[in-house]
């Protein structure tokens, strides 16, 4: 998992890059985060929130961001589900996943209970984002059962965490220009209760990677 030192030079980065380099990155990361499983490593949520912050600004096209969004995940989960389709049992040999067993055997329990449904649930939880195609590939789950289901998750997802960072963005923006000191306060205090339910979320996962067992 990330520290905040590394989200925050992360975010930097997005949003000093070109237009069409914002577009390039974000669909690489969306893509990998189950195809690669680079979930574990970079954050791919915080990218496209970031994104919408950019589009804000109206240096990308919001519409263009979530349909690239939405395919880069849709493409990428399905690379995903086919590597755990071929590979499913190496790749519950892999270091990072052995540390959450527990997890990983939750979430083929919740697959073999609730199948397409909980595809369409793992797409807003950040292990079960990376995840969970392989183990649907796993499982057997029939591809066009997950295909329905996480396109689903990835429609929702995509646009709903894309239009976060541009209507963020966006109120940022007027506030700046009109609100009272009263109404900056505010909107402070929001982003430090985000920023700080994020990392506490973030710490929990990394204790729970270090577990003995």
């Amino acid at each position: 998992m990330l520290d905040a030192s590394i989200v925050s030079f992360f975010v930097d980065k997005i949003q000093s890059l070109p237009s069409g380099l914002v577009y390039t990155v974000v669909a690489l990361l969306v893509f990998g985060e189950a195809a690669l499983f680079i979930g574990f490593v970079l954050p791919g949520e915080t990218s496209v929130i970031v994104a919408g912050v950019v589009a804000s600004q109206g240096r990308v096209n919001i519409v263009a961001l979530c349909v690239l969004v939405v395919v880069a995940a849709i493409i990428g989960d399905s690379v995903g589900y086919f590597v755990g389709q071929r590979w499913g049992s190496r790749i519950l040999e892999m270091k990072m996943l052995q540390r959450r067993r527990e997890d990983v055997d939750r979430a083929i329990e919740g697959l073999r209970k609730r199948g397409p449904f909980y595809v369409f649930l793992g797409r807003f939880t950040a292990f079960l984002r990376a995840v969970m195609p392989g183990l649907a590939g796993l499982s057997r789950m029939k591809y066009r059962k997950f295909l329905v289901a996480n396109a689903s998750g990835a429609v929702a997802w995509g646009v709903a965490y894309s239009l976060l960072g541009y209507f963020a963005g966006t109120a940022l923006t007027k506030i700046e220009r009109y609100a009272s000191w009263f109404g900056i306060a505010i909107l402070v205090v929001l982003v430090v209760v985000i920023v700080t339910i994020y990392f506490l979320r973030r710490r929990r996962d990394l204790e729970r990677e270090h577990e003995p067992g």
